[in-house]
């Protein structure tokens, strides 16, 4: 629930966070798109999705941004003193589900798409991962937004149900794909799937706190600053990993290419 009020303190924390993930996000996917031909075009599709999956967060958080300066105001002469809800706005937290309906199913089908498997067994997992997380998204909205604790533990009992056979896919399934992946990204990949995990736990800690009786402007502030962290982690962090792996993948299929490119960066470095 949205408190009534927040402090100072807690007004520039929610504000500098989300100011955080904005510039995280931009900066991550201006990056990608100039550093784009720089790996194989086999690979771009991976990065190319990383990049829509950065802009779009960043759309969204420029929403949210919005929302919140318009939700809480203070009359205080250098807005020093508390913030209060405006009368006539609210917060609105549905941005941040429009965001991952889009962005969840593609940040799994970055992961397929940098594998470079074979066709068939790209689309075998695309049909198990993608329908899956958007169903774990659009069970849990209604709970997100029900102000009843029962409705609230019903949808997320149901979105669990997704959640899990993902991360059954990911961990069981999927390593039988990593071991015919090069031995010089195998540890990285395999770590992604366990990055995703890690930032998306933030998700259902947030959204049990409620069902815990932990409420107030702290619990809301709490929440607010674990899904900007958890934001940044599972897509900037996450696509500049993959672009990493990218990389390494395009040096090990093309060793021209790997003498051009690292060519091109001793020149950069006698340059500089």
């Amino acid at each position: 629930m949205i408190p009534d009020s927040l402090t100072h303190g807690q007004f520039d924390t929610v504000y500098n966070f989300l100011s955080l993930v904005i510039a995280s996000q931009l900066f991550t996917a201006l990056f990608l798109l100039i550093a784009l031909p720089r790996i194989l075009p086999r690979y771009r599709q991976a990065i190319t999705v990383a990049i829509i999956v950065c802009g779009i967060a960043a759309y969204h958080y420029f929403r949210i941004f919005d929302s919140f300066r318009a939700s809480f105001v203070t009359d205080t002469v250098g807005g020093k003193g508390d913030y209060t809800q405006a009368v006539g706005q609210a917060f609105n937290e549905g941005y941040r589900y429009v965001d991952w309906l889009l962005t969840v199913p593609l940040l799994l089908f970055e992961l397929i798409a940098v594998l470079a498997l074979a066709q068939s067994v790209q689309k075998r997992l695309i049909r198990q991962l993608i329908p899956a997380a958007a169903l774990m998204i659009i069970l849990g909205y209604p709970g997100e937004i029900s102000g009843d604790n029962g409705v609230r533990a019903i949808f997320g009992l149901l979105s669990t149900i997704p959640f899990v056979y993902i991360l059954y896919v990911l961990f069981v399934q999927l390593t039988k794909s990593l071991g015919k992946q090069p031995a010089s990204v195998r540890g990285t990949l395999s770590g992604l799937r366990f990055l995703l995990l890690a930032s998306w736990l933030v998700y259902p800690i947030a959204y049990l706190l409620p069902l815990l009786n932990i409420e107030g402007s702290d619990a809301w502030v709490f929440k607010q600053v674990g899904y900007s962290v958890a934001d940044i982690v599972a897509k900037a962090v996450y696509g500049l990993i993959i672009f990493h792996v990218a990389r390494v993948k395009s040096y090990e299929d093309d060793p021209e290419f790997a003498m051009i490119e690292m060519s091109k960066e001793d020149a950069v470095a006698i340059n500089k």
